[in-house]
C-alpha cells in the first residue's frame, strides 16, 4: 500500500501543474492507497483557505475519492460523517471529525460549537 501528501490529492483536484496532476491520477486510479486523516484536514485547509473553493464542493469531491475501492482511510465511515458535517457546519474538520465520532465515543470539549454539534447529532 503507499500512503500520499497532501500534494498528491491537491495535484489532483486542481490540475494546476499538469505533469504533477497525471502522476497524481496514475497513483490514485491505480494502486492501493492509504489516505491518513491529517492529510484530509491540510487538503481541506489549503482548498478553503487558499483557493477559497466552497466547503461543500471540497466535501464532495473528497467523498467521492474515499469512495473508490482502491482507497483506505482509518474509517471512510467517520472521514464521510465528517465531511457532510463539514458542509453544513461552521466548523473546523478536527471538530466535525469529533463530532461524527460522538455516534460511538463520549466526547468531552468545552467548544460550545462543537457541543452544538454533537447534541444535536446524538438527540
Amino acid at each position: 500500500m503507499i500512503r500520499i501528501d497532501t500534494n498528491y490529492i491537491l495535484r489532483y483536484l486542481l490540475n494546476d501543474n499538469e505533469e504533477m496532476a497525471e502522476i497524481a491520477e496514475s497513483v490514485l486510479m491505480n494502486y492501493k492507497v492509504f489516505i491518513s486523516n491529517e492529510i484530509f484536514g491540510e487538503v481541506i485547509y489549503v482548498l478553503e483557505g487558499f483557493y477559497k473553493i466552497s466547503r461543500e464542493d471540497i466535501a464532495l469531491q473528497l467523498i467521492e475519492i474515499i469512495e473508490w475501492e482502491n482507497i483506505h482511510t482509518l474509517n471512510d465511515d467517520i472521514l464521510i460523517e465528517a465531511l457532510n458535517i463539514y458542509k453544513s457546519k461552521k466548523l473546523d474538520f478536527v471538530d466535525c471529525i469529533l463530532c461524527a465520532y460522538s455516534k460511538f465515543d463520549n466526547i468531552l470539549t468545552f467548544d460550545k460549537k462543537l457541543n452544538k454539534c454533537i447534541e444535536a447529532k446524538n438527540g
